[in-house]
């Protein structure tokens, strides 16, 4: 199964960075699309991704048009402005879920152009939204779920204690 995480024009490097390591530990790919409001080697980016950017398979895109003639799957759209919840879609292998940028959004052109691909994490009306990387989390999470968490672990280990002697 392979989960696309699009970045549109991303602007604060924090936030790409925090997402760059979504990625790592889930086996998402990155997309970015041009133009961002810092540069690939900030040191703000490398600091929130950790040591974890060796892991990472990105891709970087011109302009949105450079994306979609390039995209090769299923596109949904996260938006405070769409009108589905992002719980109602089923995720197929290979699908894209793609944000905007902090302070504006996707493009409304876009959003209407792909009415039906546009989802929401539902949230009260009085406020703006969520930080961004936390929306590509629990997207991320949500596509994964829906998966069955393909390659992941999904039970941990202590490290002083053993599971088995608690039973």
């Amino acid at each position: 199964m392979e989960l696309n995480i699009v970045l549109a024009e991303p602007q604060i490097p924090q936030n790409t960075g925090n997402i760059a390591r979504t990625c790592a530990v889930t086996g998402a790919r990155l997309h970015i699309i041009k133009p961002m409001g810092f540069t690939p080697d900030d040191k703000k980016l490398k600091r929130a991704g950790l040591d974890y950017w060796h892991f990472l398979d990105i891709t970087y895109y011109e302009n949105f048009g450079d994306f979609f003639g390039k995209a090769d799957g299923q596109c949904y759209f996260f938006s405070t402005k769409a009108l589905n919840r992002y719980t109602d879609v089923k995720y197929p292998d290979k699908c894209f879920i793609i944000f905007g940028r902090e302070d504006a959004g996707l493009p409304e052109k876009i959003l209407f152009s792909h009415k039906n691909d546009c989802v929401r994490i539902p949230m009260l009306p009085t406020l703006r939204s969520l930080n961004l990387s936390n929306s590509v989390a629990i997207a991320a999470y949500e596509v994964l779920r829906q998966w069955d968490f393909p390659e992941l672990q999904n039970n941990g280990q202590l490290t002083k204690f053993d599971w088995s002697a608690a039973e």
